[in-house]
């Protein structure tokens, strides 16, 4: 009777220790808990440990604390290394001198210097085409301001004189000769052809066109809500719209 007496209080013991030790970590857990509600808060940025003074116990993955350091502090030197970024523009003093001497006196001829090199840099490139001898009576029509381009819309082809292949056609461009969906066609001065164009060939000479008609206007004196400036930059950003269509970029009209 003593033996099995023994045994149960040696049961009882060590089934309360089990319990104590539970105890334990349901208290550590709400300790660790309580201690990151406390961290993450910004009212509260000051950590507390449990009663016992010891580290809480968590249970599961924990991220080591000098790897969660090196991240934020990390994290924190990209957010302080990262430039701040803003579209700026500089007049270069020799396109500006040659766009105020030819303001003075405007013109529309091609060899004066201000519009010899936008010809070199801009117009020539951006209407160069498969079909040169086309291209040649294209920008001879935009020059002439006798060019004009219609949506293809939903009406029949009609019959031309010049041949299918130099007109091309609702899927093949007559300026690049390539199998294009073309969705606008062009017409050159008081000639009856159409001629197909693919909208990258259309964007492109819409953008030269663009920047005759603004030249135009200030030639006839008719932009008078602009200073010099703004007829420079204006001018510039007609510049740069030719640019990227030379360069393929081009938006289309959907």
């Amino acid at each position: 009777m003593v033996r099995e007496a023994n045994i149960k209080q040696a049961t009882a013991e060590k089934q309360l220790k089990e319990a104590q030790g539970k105890i334990d970590v349901l208290q550590a857990e709400v300790a660790a808990l309580k201690t990151l509600v406390l961290s993450t808060s910004p009212t509260s940025p000051i950590q507390e440990l449990p009663p016992s003074g010891k580290a809480p116990f968590k249970k599961g993955h924990t991220r080591n604390k000098s790897t969660s350091s090196a991240m934020s502090s990390s994290h924190q030197d990209l957010t302080v290394m990262q430039p701040i970024v803003k579209d700026c523009k500089e007049a270069d003093l020799s396109l500006y001198n040659e766009f105020r001497s030819w303001k003075d006196e405007p013109t529309m001829d091609r060899t004066c210097p201000f519009l010899d090199k936008i010809y070199q840099e801009d117009i020539f490139p951006c209407l160069t085409f498969s079909k040169s001898e086309l291209a040649s009576a294209v920008l001879e029509a935009v020059e002439n301001n006798t060019l004009s381009i219609e949506p293809v819309g939903l009406q029949p082809i009609r019959f031309v004189k010049a041949s299918a292949v130099e007109c091309g056609g609702p899927k093949k461009c007559a300026l690049s000769g390539q199998s294009k969906s073309c969705k606008h066609r062009i017409k050159l001065g008081d000639s009856s052809n159409y001629y197909y164009i693919s909208p990258f060939c259309r964007y492109r000479i819409t953008s030269v066109c663009n920047f005759f008609t603004y030249i135009r206007y200030i030639q006839q004196g008719l932009v008078k809500q602009q200073d010099v400036d703004q007829m420079f930059w204006e001018v510039m950003q007609l510049r740069k719209e030719m640019s990227l269509a030379k360069l393929g970029y081009f938006k289309e009209e959907l």
